[in-house]
């Protein structure tokens, strides 16, 4: 006889969030059994070989954009624009998600809320002006859960974007402040020296 165990053991076993077994069962893709108290009961060796990712046809283009700064806010519109004509230009239904924040920070909202569509299997295709945008070390690894999860990736631009000196300095110098801070009264005054050097050689790039 199969086991039958509540939602919050269920969305653990499955990978997925209780909020995606809730829309599953609200969209008719999973029915679980009801106790006589009305809650939710899920045979989740039944449910394994059924969750795959919802048809390529029923699943959403997402359009992702990102820099770093707030001074960079009309790069960040001229990316829209660029993904915007790319999406409509192939007929694609679409939404953009954009973020401003550093492409070190993996805790981004946008950038949150995307993966957790790609792997709840809610997106079909993720497009992108460049590469780096969606993240500067291990967008490669967000790429392998794509093709895991059948998701199209397209790359508009696959040469350097012209703003990556400018941005890896940003990012450098937002490891030098954590670095420092975590040697702070801790370490040499050699180290602190260190420090603030290739800071100081961070602004330079950044500003050149």
């Amino acid at each position: 006889m199969s086991k039958l165990v509540p939602i919050g053991a269920a969305a653990k076993a499955l990978g997925v969030s209780t909020s995606t077994l809730r829309r599953w069962e609200a969209a008719g893709r999973l029915a679980p059994t009801r106790t006589e108290g009305g809650q939710r009961r899920y045979d989740v060796a039944a449910l394994l070989p059924g969750i795959r990712p919802a048809p390529q046809s029923h699943r959403k283009t997402v359009a992702y954009a990102r820099v770093s700064s707030h001074d960079q806010r009309a790069d960040l519109e001229r990316q829209k624009q660029v993904l915007e004509l790319h999406c409509a230009s192939h007929g694609w239904t679409f939404e953009v998600v954009s973020d401003l924040g550093s492409g070190m920070n993996y805790h981004k909202k946008g950038l949150k809320n995307l993966l957790d569509d790609i792997i709840e299997g809610n997106v079909g295709r993720l497009v992108l002006t460049h590469k780096d945008r969606l993240l500067r070390f291990g967008a490669e690894l967000v790429f392998a859960l794509c093709q895991a999860r059948q998701v199209e990736v397209v790359v508009i631009n696959q040469g350097a974007d012209n703003s990556f000196e400018q941005e890896l300095a940003g990012d450098v110098l937002e490891m030098m402040t954590v670095f420092s801070a975590k040697l702070h009264g801790s370490r040499s005054h050699r180290n602190q020296k260190l420090i603030d050097s290739m800071r100081k050689a961070a602004r330079e790039a950044q500003c050149s």
